[in-house]
């Protein structure tokens, strides 16, 4: 089995517990931009809605395997739940608890049900706008590419421009859009 069949079985037992969730992460970029390969699948969730991540860690229990103690993410500033499948190969499942930034309060609430090619499916992402400003805000190499990347395919033209500069304005990231704005190729 592979990623995408993991990640969609995955998907679907978390949409069976109908906990409202969020894929981000590398298929979510991967889903406006260009996919790239991952190792893990991330998913946003409500601790309290629908009973939240508990649910769904009951959902998954015969296919991934929790850790016992969620554990704090410097990247996100969220809990997060860390499992893996326990069919090869090995993936990584984390479920971020939605916590209160008012950006990824806003993030989620602007979420939508898309087709994501990589999954061969439809599931919950960011908008591609806020996929953009999550991985700026985030800094890593990997993010600033998978911007890159959003930027070039869906095209200043048609992505919502204002309210970006506006989040990179809020979190003092506007360097780093800038700096993936200068490297996109003309089309």
């Amino acid at each position: 089995m592979d990623i995408a069949n993991i990640a969609t079985q995955v998907l679907e037992r978390i949409e069976s517990t109908g906990v409202p969730y969020m894929l981000f992460g590398a298929i979510a970029a991967g889903a406006h931009g260009i996919p790239r390969s991952t190792r893990d699948v991330d998913f946003l969730v409500p601790v309290t809605t629908g009973g939240g991540v508990n649910a769904i860690i009951k959902a998954l229990d015969d296919i991934v395997i929790f850790e016992q103690q969620a554990v704090f993410d410097t990247l996100t500033w969220g809990k997060r739940h860390v499992g893996q499948t326990l069919s090869p190969p090995p993936v990584k499942i984390e479920l971020f608890e939605l916590f209160d930034d008012l950006f990824v309060m806003q993030e989620f609430g602007r979420r939508q049900q898309i087709f994501i090619p990589i999954l061969n499916c439809k599931g919950w992402v960011p908008t591609a706008e806020d996929v953009i400003v999550q991985k700026i805000r985030w800094g890593r190499d990997k993010d600033l590419a998978d911007v890159t990347d959003i930027l070039a395919v869906q095209g200043t033209d048609k992505l919502d421009m204002p309210y970006i500069q506006n989040w990179c304005a809020i979190h003092k990231t506007t360097d780093r859009l800038e700096a993936a704005l200068a490297i996109i190729p003309p089309l």
